[in-house]
């Protein structure tokens, strides 16, 4: 028997989430889980124990599953946003996104105020575009 991806959704409180996440990123995540929703066109809801997500799609492939079209985190000393990591526009819209690093499909920032929030928009959208076109979305 497969084990069970530890990452789909449950029925935790985002808002719980939230209000146990850092003080510093609270007000950020905040800003960012309503921009995604607003992006994904889908609420917020928790996936696994620490990753707020929107919509999901199907990966497809030999071991198919469902993962968020849009996500992020809190964590301790930064906000992780989730998105594609193949689409088109990715690399020239960090470039321009301002202070962030970047590995895969993981944006990490450390405050809202240090990007251009404009560049954040395009990078969900983008990601979430590129995703709908090329997988089923659930």
């Amino acid at each position: 028997m497969a084990a069970e991806p530890k990452t789909r959704p449950t029925d935790a409180s985002v808002d719980d989430f939230l209000d146990a996440s850092p003080p510093a990123r609270q007000a950020d995540a905040r800003a960012v889980r309503d921009l995604l929703s607003e992006i994904a066109g889908a609420p917020a809801v928790m996936w696994g124990p620490s990753i707020v997500g929107f919509g999901s799609y199907s990966t497809g492939g030999a071991k198919p599953m469902d993962w968020p079209l849009l996500g992020f985190s809190p964590r301790k000393t930064e906000l992780v946003l989730y998105f594609a990591s193949d689409f088109p526009e990715r690399e020239a819209l960090l470039e321009r996104l301002g202070k962030h690093r970047s590995a895969v499909s993981c944006v990490y920032i450390k405050r809202l105020a240090d990007i251009d929030l404009a560049v954040l928009r395009r990078l969900a959208e983008g990601s979430a575009a590129w995703t709908r076109a090329g997988h089923t979305t659930c």
